[in-house]
């Protein structure tokens, strides 16, 4: 689970990232407090500032974005948008 706390523009960057709108996500426990250093995930649902998402990492992230190139670089995606934690 991650925070969306801002976005990234890359004019310059590996092949099989374009197209992908890339946020700063930093990662949170239940509660919502952070639990780590902020890094970018590869959006798929169309997450905004300040939404909590749901993460993938790996195989499941290269997995969630469609892409035709062979060498995907992505290793981090939003899969889904928080709508509450019940806990």
């Amino acid at each position: 689970m991650a925070r969306v706390v801002g976005s990234v523009v890359a004019t310059q960057k590996d092949r099989s990232l374009i197209g992908r709108k890339l946020m700063i996500v930093q990662p949170v426990n239940s509660e919502g407090k952070p639990t780590r250093s902020e890094e970018v995930a590869a959006d798929t649902v169309g997450a905004g500032i300040g939404e909590y998402v749901l993460l993938v990492r790996g195989a499941g992230a290269r997995r969630a974005t469609v892409s035709q190139v062979q060498n995907d670089v992505n290793d981090c995606s939003i899969v889904g948008i928080i709508d509450r934690f019940d806990k």
